[in-house]
């Protein structure tokens, strides 16, 4: 089999995630899409703080506690118990949305099924299946100053997620300028997906085969180096 058709490897979740979280900013009001993106709180770089924001209303808030030391009370929009740093807030829920679609976010991450080269994100139904509506993610990637994406480079059958054009429905239209997945980091600009950092020994075209359109490099394109242990 050739390298076009077996990449040498490719990152697991928890690696995207953490060199997603290499790129938060100190100070940044951060929104983590349930599931996979919730992972990136876990690598939080030493020394910045990050105020996490959630849908259902807390600000502020911090990891995960002990197992058997759960409030349920304190949980975020996915779900799962959260711990309250210095300075928490808990608010209504449509104060929650009133921060989110007035622009006070810096960053929301999510997942995706499909992300088009102008930045057009597919998150949240496949076809028929899927959940039976669109979610606070359509507020998200309109509302934050910037959206982010983490997710695999192919589906499980191999079909790239990173596409000329959507073809399932739409979460937002030209929302996304950033996209983490186990293959390597590219920002979206003017139209085009720009290769900023692939695995080191993947050659640009097995990345190019396992891409849904064209790669664009503008300067050097760094390794995507992460720790093996994590």
């Amino acid at each position: 089999m050739s390298e076009t058709d077996n990449p040498p490897r490719k990152l697991s979740n928890r690696q995207i995630a953490w060199r997603a979280a290499q790129d938060l900013e100190d100070g940044a009001y951060v929104n983590l899409g349930i599931g996979f993106p919730e992972l990136i709180a876990t690598f939080q770089p030493a020394g910045r703080e990050v105020i996490y924001h959630t849908e259902n209303g807390i600000l502020g808030f911090g990891p995960a506690p002990a197992p058997g030391q759960e409030d349920w009370d304190l949980i975020n929009a996915g779900k799962k118990a959260v711990t309250l740093k210095p300075g928490a807030a808990i608010f209504h829920h449509a104060d929650s949305f009133a921060m989110v679609r007035g622009g006070h976010l810096d960053l929301a991450v999510l997942g995706a099924y499909q992300v088009s080269q102008t930045g057009d994100l597919a998150n949240w139904r496949v076809g028929t299946s899927g959940v039976p509506a669109v979610g606070g993610a359509m507020d998200l990637v309109h509302g934050a100053k910037r959206v982010a994406v983490v997710t695999d480079h192919v589906t499980r059958d191999g079909q790239p997620k990173l596409v000329a054009e959507c073809s399932f429905p739409l979460t937002g239209v030209g929302c996304v300028t950033r996209v983490y997945t186990s293959l390597a980091v590219l920002d979206i600009d003017g139209g085009k997906f720009l290769l900023r950092e692939k695995l080191p020994g993947l050659s640009m075209e097995a990345l190019q085969a396992v891409t849904g359109a064209p790669l664009h490099v503008e300067g050097t394109v760094a390794d995507l180096n992460v720790p093996e242990d994590i």
